[in-house]
């Protein structure tokens, strides 16, 4: 369960580490400007949309950090990876993670077809679509 008190102190060092208002943070993440502040009082206990336009809306800010303080902010934006070089020889390379990401997801949509399509109607009935 998140810790209404703890996620707005997050949520706060977000705001200042962007250097953003309430209204500024509020416009930037697509929400109204009195959601922030009602979770900023602990009136309200943020939604997974919240979280998730938090999240799309800046990269640096980890998930589970914001939900329950475990993990870092900023997240560093570079990862030292190992990797075998020649005779077991290991060459150390940094790797920017999201783009590491959205290659993988670039790779895989390549990769998926669609093999059958099923209607579903409300009596119950279905048709179902399959390509050969």
């Amino acid at each position: 369960m998140i810790n209404n008190e703890e996620f707005s102190k997050r949520l706060q060092k977000v705001m200042d580490y962007y250097n953003e208002s309430a209204s500024s943070f509020a416009e930037k993440i697509g929400v109204q400007r009195s959601s922030i502040s009602h979770i900023l009082s602990g009136r309200n206990k943020p939604s997974l949309d919240f979280v998730l336009k938090v999240l799309s809306s800046f990269p640096e800010v980890e998930l589970y950090w914001l939900l329950n303080g475990k993990g870092q902010f900023p997240v560093e934006e570079k990862l030292q990876a190992e990797i075998p070089f020649g005779n077991n020889v290991k060459e150390t390379r940094s790797q920017p993670v999201v783009s590491e990401i959205k290659q993988t997801e670039k790779n895989t949509s390549k990769e998926k077809t669609i093999e059958r399509i099923v209607i579903f109607y409300s009596d119950g009935s279905f048709k179902s679509f399959e390509e050969f």
